[in-house]
């Protein structure tokens, strides 16, 4: 079978950040003890696992102030994905050990949504409900700023936002991991609602290079395979990107145990990608599985081959 590894894919560098920083405290004991991280250190279960192989322990949930509430002591990182004021402040009240491994590129988006809001905006911002990001953001200016996940939501939302603010300057922006593709859509439906909305769009350079490079890919490919965690928001959206975009069939995997003989029956080229988070062992291991595996065939034959050339191995 014909491989096609996609180019760019996997980790960026905020992850690689993150990652290295929460290794970085659990080897120097001058950190105080325990060490927990609030929320996934990035949505990889791996590397959650790595970390609590080397006594970080990882609180997992939706709300990281609720996750807080229980820590009285020793450090907590904050992960990747970044955190509200509330949370920075009520790890300070409690004298505990902060550690911020929050990626550059979210920083950035914190950073715009107070600078607006002090400058008198009511603020949209696209993104993910029940996602860590925008819990982070929307923290900035709660009673400025308004969450919209899909283009039909957008007339409600400005329905909201004019009786709040009916002579404020609107603004929008976005999560750093959605699609392009998505965030256009419905940012043409908030043009509708306020022709004069200024726009800051916040998608990472990472996340789009690499949806732009998959898309590529897939014209050439008969099937995708995207490597990545069922949570990773920026993994769901490669898989997205390439169903929508090229109509090519795309599935989303955590490892090469979770390849079906079924998709790869009478197929002859597969390119694969992976999510900003997902540990490079992953893809190689889904490649190098790929390459050996006879194109072409159909899937009870195929299972038998590749049965044979692992056993050869």
């Amino acid at each position: 079978m014909r491989v096609m590894p996609v180019v760019p894919r996997g980790y960026c560098y905020g992850v690689v950040d993150a990652i290295g920083l929460a290794k970085k405290v659990a080897a120097d004991p001058r950190y105080p003890r325990p060490v927990r991280v609030l929320g996934q250190i990035v949505h990889n279960r791996h590397i959650v696992e790595e970390l609590s192989r080397l006594g970080v322990e990882t609180l997992d949930g939706a709300n990281r102030l609720q996750l807080l509430a229980d820590v009285h002591d020793g450090t907590v990182i904050f992960t990747a994905h970044g955190v509200s004021p509330q949370v920075r402040e009520a790890a300070k009240e409690r004298g505990l050990t902060v550690v911020d491994a929050t990626c550059p590129d979210v920083e950035k988006t914190h950073a715009l949504v107070r600078k607006l809001g002090a400058e008198g905006f009511a603020i949209l911002y696209i993104g993910k409900r029940g996602h860590p990001e925008p819990e982070g953001v929307l923290g900035e200016a709660p009673d400025r700023i308004y969450l919209v996940e899909s283009a039909a939501e957008v007339g409600e939302v400005a329905a909201r936002l004019r009786a709040d603010w009916p002579t404020a300057p609107v603004a929008v922006t976005t999560q750093t991991t959605l699609s392009r593709w998505d965030t256009e859509t419905i940012i043409s439906a908030i043009r509708e609602q306020f022709p004069d909305v200024d726009v800051y769009n916040e998608i990472c350079l990472a996340t789009q290079t690499r949806q732009e490079a998959v898309v590529v890919a897939a014209a050439e490919a008969d099937i995708v395979l995207v490597v990545g965690d069922a949570r990773s928001n920026n993994s769901n959206r490669l898989v997205q990107v390439v169903r929508e975009k090229t109509g090519k069939s795309a599935y989303l995997i955590d490892n090469v145990q979770e390849i079906q003989a079924e998709w790869l029956a009478g197929k002859q080229t597969v390119a694969v990608t992976a999510g900003s988070s997902t540990p490079s062992q992953l893809t190689r291991q889904v490649i190098q599985w790929l390459e050996h595996y006879p194109a072409g065939v159909g899937a009870n034959h195929a299972v038998r081959q590749q049965d044979a050339a692992d056993d050869r191995r």
